[in-house]
């Protein structure tokens, strides 16, 4: 799999990140789920998605906090940021998430979409004292179960089409466009013949049909 980003940078993100969540949320009083939902939806996190440099390395969590704020138009008083000894379950969930993109290379739109924050700040305990790769396959297995249909079927319903007419407009047998679906075969590992001619008729990227995380 390859990841979001030079790794080079992943420390840094992973700081930020930690330390933007804790600032919206003790400092500008931000309910968790509505600062996540902000974030996720801003170009500052496409740009952190991507791993440049002037968001990851290059801001403090606390100027990533304003950036977002203003970006979305959400008004906000500048405060004294407050410094504690002790580290918050947001600054950890912040720290575990930035990884975790970084990883997965997913978007944080699609965490947003399918993974609840609330829910992930949850596995604090016991993850925050385990090893990093064990809540990476915790969040995973929640993905799977919350992201019910792949994007393949998503696509296809999107352009109307039954599984049997995307058969016969590609020329791939009926029963393999099924296991795609159900999960039963590995998209991502289909001949590029085949994620091509399905791409062509769903309108879409090949890249579009494989999966993250499978």
């Amino acid at each position: 799999m390859i990841c979001a980003y030079d790794e080079l940078y992943l420390e840094k993100a992973r700081t930020a990140l930690a330390r933007m969540f804790d600032f919206a949320v003790y400092d500008l009083k931000y309910d968790l789920d509505e600062f996540f939902q902000l974030f996720a939806n801003s170009e500052t996190a496409r740009r952190f998605e991507r791993g440049e440099s002037s968001i990851v390395a290059g801001r403090s969590g606390i100027e990533l906090a304003y950036i977002v704020t203003e970006e979305t138009n959400s008004h906000v008083i500048e405060v004294i940021p407050r410094f504690t000894y002790n580290r918050s379950r947001e600054y950890w969930l912040g720290w575990a998430l930035a990884y975790y993109q970084w990883k997965m290379n997913l978007s944080f739109s699609d965490i947003e979409k399918y993974l609840n924050i609330k829910e992930l700040l949850s596995l604090y305990e016991p993850y925050h004292e385990m090893d990093i790769r064990h809540f990476v396959e915790q969040v995973n297995e929640i993905y799977k179960v919350k992201k019910r249909d792949t994007n393949l079927k998503q696509r296809r319903i999107a352009v109307g089409l039954t599984q049997r007419e995307l058969a016969e407009q590609t020329g791939i047998p009926l029963r393999t466009i099924q296991q795609y679906e159900q999960r039963q075969k590995n998209i991502n590992k289909a001949s590029a013949k085949y994620v091509i001619d399905l791409a062509e008729v769903l309108m879409c990227e090949p890249k579009d049909l494989y999966e993250r995380i499978y």
